[in-house]
């Protein structure tokens, strides 16, 4: 308590009690400051907490740490691809020849598979539709045909067709087991303009029969009855004489049989479908070598098969392509385990060979032994957009009882993209039936009719 005294005046006690007075409320007020900033301070520390406490928690349900994870990753299985070989082996059961669809289904212990084909139905029904008609002949009916349709830029098998009466259980479009006769021009007309660099206008000359083969007929003799031809006439009427020269003289053994192998003959072929190689072989007798040049001979034989893929190079820039039957393959899931790609043996011939050759086998449609069959084409609403060439052959089994007749050509379209080639065979009993030359046109004028088809799936 203050305490008044007399001593001293009013005036120092009023400025003492005026100072007292502030000092109360400075301290008072400074205080209340403190307290509230107190307040405000704890206050914001609890928010603070209680935020950061109810984030940890929501994140706990929200998103789990990065280091743990409640998937199970599962390994991606892929279908096991099937090899060639295992497509051949699945496939060289079925009914290929004459099928009427182009898909099969196969089981084996470990899955099953659904194989799509490279088989053209609609032509198959045509080519049956055909082998019906002649199977009803008494007169003219084949003993043995075989009709093989390949694209030409593919390698897809688009038809195999035909029977064998003496052998119904064989595949007449697969066995090498016909002389090829003069099909074989067309590996030693390749030869020769190939390595001779002949061309189409080449000029030739032999004497005596087109058709014959003497040994007098080899000789280099010039004289009043030589005839002068052309190679590409001499291929288009398949002139013995001057193919066997040929291969005796100016080609030779070892560039013959090289050009043989090259264009696939006694090869060995990793393709899907099982077919025989071409069988040539060359012994030491010299005229045997003019025989082999021209085709005059029973020991070089083909398939039908093997004679479609002999013309592949006219459209390959001279490579040989290796046929093919199997287009794809998937599994019971429907997943694709095969798909066919092409496949080129190597180069038979140089592009401009390939190119000369198919002049060759152009002229004999218009001009030579196949115009009979072919002729008028210019008339025909579906063979006047084509371009076509083929090469004939003819020649009996040893025991002359059946006579071959043989047709191996393209058809193009002059402005589009499909092209096919054919091989086709006719064995001829007693009588001449239906030449292959007439199938051949038949097949060109049924196939190019249609609209092109859509890919296979």
């Amino acid at each position: 308590m203050y305490i008044y005294k007399k001593e001293n005046s009013w005036r120092e006690h009023q400025a003492e009690f005026i100072l007292r007075e502030r000092k109360k409320r400075f301290f008072q007020s400074a205080a209340r400051k403190i307290s509230v900033f107190c307040l405000v301070l704890f206050a914001a520390m609890g928010a603070w907490q209680y935020f950061s406490v109810n984030r940890h928690i929501q994140s706990l349900y929200q998103s789990p740490p990065a280091t743990v994870s409640h998937k199970v990753s599962r390994p991606v299985i892929e279908p096991v691809t099937l090899s060639r070989a295992q497509i051949r082996e699945m496939i060289q059961t079925k009914a290929l020849l004459n099928a009427p669809e182009n898909i099969f289904f196969v089981d084996t212990p470990q899955e099953s598979f659904h194989i799509t084909t490279t088989l053209d139905p609609d032509l198959m029904a045509h080519l049956t539709s055909t082998l019906d008609h002649l199977t009803t002949l008494t007169r003219g009916k084949p003993r043995q045909i075989a009709m093989v349709v390949m694209d030409a830029n593919l390698g897809h098998i688009l038809a195999m067709a035909g029977f064998d009466l003496e052998n119904p259980d064989t595949n007449p479009c697969t066995a090498a087991i016909y002389p090829a006769a003069s099909i074989f021009k067309i590996v030693t007309a390749a030869a020769a303009v190939d390595a001779l660099g002949y061309t189409p206008q080449t000029p030739l000359f032999f004497n005596g029969n087109k058709y014959t083969l003497y040994k007098r007929q080899l000789k280099e003799v010039k004289n009043k009855y030589t005839i002068q031809v052309s190679l590409a006439s001499a291929f288009a009427d398949s002139i013995n004489p001057v193919f066997g020269k040929l291969g005796q003289t100016y080609l030779g053994k070892e560039t013959l049989s090289t050009y043989a192998d090259a264009f696939g003959f006694n090869q060995a072929f990793d393709a899907d479908l099982v077919f025989e190689p071409g069988r040539f072989s060359i012994n030491e007798d010299s005229f045997h070598l003019a025989e082999l040049g021209c085709g005059f001979n029973r020991d070089t034989l083909i398939s039908p098969v093997f004679g479609a893929m002999m013309l592949t190079p006219l459209f390959n820039q001279g490579r040989i392509l290796l046929p093919a039957v199997v287009s794809h393959v998937t599994n019971a899931k429907g997943e694709t385990v095969y798909t066919h790609t092409k496949q080129y043996l190597a180069s038979a011939i140089g592009p401009e060979s390939a190119s000369a050759i198919v002049r060759l086998m152009e002229k004999t449609v218009s001009q030579g032994t196949a115009k009979k069959s072919f002729g008028m084409i210019s008339r025909d609403k579906t063979l006047s957009n084509l371009v076509i060439g083929g090469k004939t052959g003819s020649l009996s089994n040893r025991e002359h009882t059946i006579k071959y007749d043989w047709f191996t050509g393209f058809g193009k379209e002059k402005t589009g993209d499909r092209a096919i080639v054919v091989s086709i065979v006719v064995g001829h009993g007693k009588y001449i039936g239906t030449r292959a030359t007439s199938h051949a046109r038949s097949i060109l004028q049924h196939y190019f009719a249609a609209p092109p088809a859509s890919p296979s799936g």
